[in-house]
């Protein structure tokens, strides 16, 4: 407020006139920014010279004229050498006699904002009974009062030190809390440890790149404080302590994050290793996407190498099914003859269906992560794999905890875990025995799938080459595919692929996916509902009001088209089967021209239909029947 202001300006100034020395201060600009009256008092300033904004320039010109300085030979260069010595802005202490005969000390100090304060104390008083002390004193020597007047110059000169040092003490607690402002606003934890491996210094964020960790670690040791992480980094704090830098990334066993950590020797110039700097950044998500990158130029450059050898090999074994054919009808063959051709014929058959499966395996595939209710993936993956197993095995499905919706690629999880709980029903034989999938998340980096059965487990050479393609315990059997595509469809997901032994007997193998839930918030907006079934029409309404959403009707494309004009509308949700010419995929384009982005699609086709999977490849396809939670997945907007 300006009346404040006002006042606490008056109050500075009453204190300042208070003070018996003069003081003045110039901004960096070298003009004046304020002074008290012993400032003009002590130099007899006329008024004008003593307001904000005279020129340092000025003052000293009616200095000089005065002769304060004494007699000068040239006026320009003892105003000009006196305004350069200001603006260098350096500390500075003198004693001058002035034209008046009284004398003055003149301490001067740079402001770290610019510019510099000044004090100016009349010592004509010290001055004279250093002098009667000299005059009256003859029993002293002459190197006691050299030593009596180096002693009281150095005292004042001592005291202008103190000051000094006591601005740049203040500075330097400013700019240390600067730096622990600025070190704690960043994404990265920042320590220093001693030789004792003891943190003497942390910007508090450990615990924010590895979860668990305490957040004040000051004082504490390393094995304390990071547990079984400790031991990954030791070899690179051992390297460290010696003189080398290093950089090492590894998985925190409690978080499963990856980490990213640089070691810097703490080395004064040329003297001994004192300690290490250590900076730790969480790299999960850049990893995740590395190893995504990487399984996509693999699959690239097996599509490059295997397409011409699979047309060729196509070809081949074209020519060989037809020989064979021929060979069959022809009359009259031994019965020999005719086996042979009978076992050619599927030999080369079972080749094509390998040309498919490499195809599958090095062609382009890209990935769709959309809203996933994980219980309801693995619902249907119950519902789909229990048929498929004999009557001596059992498949138990569950979720440990509570998962929200996520962003995942729910085709590509679930042929993965099909494919697993295949390969256990194999695994277990006509013994019979459990299978078991459950699912939980490992804090906030990964959701993990584990598929487990009680058969033999894995051989040694399985668990070494078990996810190379061709690899196969199966014989003429298998194709050895199975694993090498689940390792390929998780890894370009981001994820990784583990196999181990049970240790109470069985395999078990370990999908971990990165855990990326929908943005959560209040669902919100309006939706156009496209569905003919009147009966769906009204159970689908009330789950989306249930939700939070706004809701208009319609029974047809047409209607559709027209009530999409309507302002407000943000999703669109339609049934692919619409009654009419146009289907909802049609429906969903036209609105995509319009500039509607939120479409959405239902059905209750089977994945396999040509149609669905056309309304797959453009548009998230919510299958039929689906609950609160799957609608809710469906409709929220995915994470950035």
């Amino acid at each position: 407020m300006p009346e404040l202001e006002d006042t606490r300006l008056r109050l500075m100034s009453a204190g300042l006139n208070l003070i018996q020395q003069a003081l003045s201060i110039f901004d960096s600009d070298l003009k004046l920014a304020v002074c008290n009256h012993r400032f003009q008092e002590m130099f007899g300033f006329p008024d004008e010279l003593v307001r904000p904004g005279v020129a340092f320039e000025d003052i000293i010109t009616y200095l000089v004229d005065r002769g304060e300085y004494g007699p000068v030979d040239d006026r320009d260069e003892a105003i000009r050498s006196r305004v350069d010595a200001a603006r260098a802005f350096e500390p500075h202490y003198m004693e001058r006699r002035r034209a008046n005969g009284r004398w003055i000390s003149v301490e001067g100090a740079p402001l770290a904002q610019g510019g510099w304060v000044a004090v100016y104390t009349d010592i004509t008083e010290v001055k004279l009974q250093e002098q009667l002390l000299k005059s009256r004193s003859e029993e002293l020597s002459g190197e006691l009062l050299k030593h009596a007047e180096r002693l009281a110059q150095a005292n004042r000169e001592l005291a202008a030190a103190n000051a000094r040092l006591e601005e740049t003490k203040r500075e330097l607690v400013e700019m240390e809390a600067r730096t622990r402002l600025t070190t704690e606003m960043m994404p990265a934890h920042i320590a220093h440890m001693n030789r004792g491996l003891r943190y003497t210094f942390s910007n508090r964020r450990l615990s924010a790149v590895m979860p668990g960790r305490p957040r004040d670690i000051v004082g504490l040791g390393a094995p304390e404080v990071l547990g079984s992480a400790f031991d990954k980094i030791a070899p690179s704090l051992e390297r460290a302590l010696q003189g080398q830098d290093s950089v090492h990334e590894f998985t925190d066993d409690d978080s499963g994050r990856r980490i990213r950590v640089a070691f810097t020797p703490d080395r004064v110039r040329a003297g001994p290793i004192t300690g290490v700097y250590i900076l730790s950044m969480d790299v999960t998500e850049e990893t995740q996407a590395r190893a995504a990158l990487a399984q996509t130029r693999k699959r690239e450059l097996a599509a490059q190498l295997s397409s011409g050898l699979a047309h060729d090999f196509g070809n081949l074994l074209t020519i060989i099914l037809g020989l064979q054919g021929r060979l069959l009808r022809t009359p009259d063959l031994p019965e020999d003859v005719l086996e042979i051709g009978r076992a050619t014929i599927a030999a080369a058959r079972r080749g094509g269906v390998l040309l498919d499966r490499i195809a599958h395996i090095s062609g382009h595939r890209e990935i769709r992560a959309a809203p996933t209710d994980v219980e309801a993936l693995l619902d249907d993956l119950n519902m789909m794999a229990s048929p498929s197993l004999p009557e001596t095995a059992r498949l138990r499905v569950w979720i440990d905890g509570v998962l929200p919706p996520l962003m995942l690629d729910a085709g590509a999880v679930q042929d993965s875990l099909l494919n697993l709980i295949l390969n256990a029903r194999d695994a277990l034989g006509n013994a019979g025995g459990e299978i078991a999938l459950s699912a939980r998340a490992v804090r906030d980096t990964w959701l993990e799938i584990t598929v487990t059965d009680t058969g033999p487990g894995f051989s040694e050479a399985a668990l070494d080459r078990g996810l190379e393609p061709f690899f196969t315990t199966k014989g003429g059997e298998g194709s050895g595919l199975g694993l090498a595509m689940v390792y390929d469809q998780i890894t370009l997901c981001g994820g990784t692929v583990r196999l181990a032994n049970r240790p109470e007997g069985g395999a078990c193998v370990t999908l971990r996916l990165p855990l990326r839930p929908v943005a959560a918030g209040q669902a919100s907006g309006m939706v156009l509902l496209i569905e003919d079934s009147t009966e769906i029409r009204e159970a689908v309404r009330a789950m989306l009001r249930d939700l939070g959403f706004s809701v208009i009707e319609a029974a047809s494309a047409d209607e559709a088209l027209q009530l999409a004009e309507l302002p407000g509308i943000e999703i669109v949700l339609s049934d692919i089967n619409l009654p009419g010419e146009t289907s909802g995929l049609e429906l969903a384009r036209h609105l995509r021209a319009r500039g509607l982005k939120r479409l959405r699609l239902m059905t209750s086709l089977p994945k396999g239909d040509p149609l669905r999977r056309a309304a797959a490849a453009e548009f998230q396809v919510l299958g039929k029947p689906f609950g609160p939670a799957a609608l809710q997945a469906s409709m929220m907007e995915t994470v950035a």
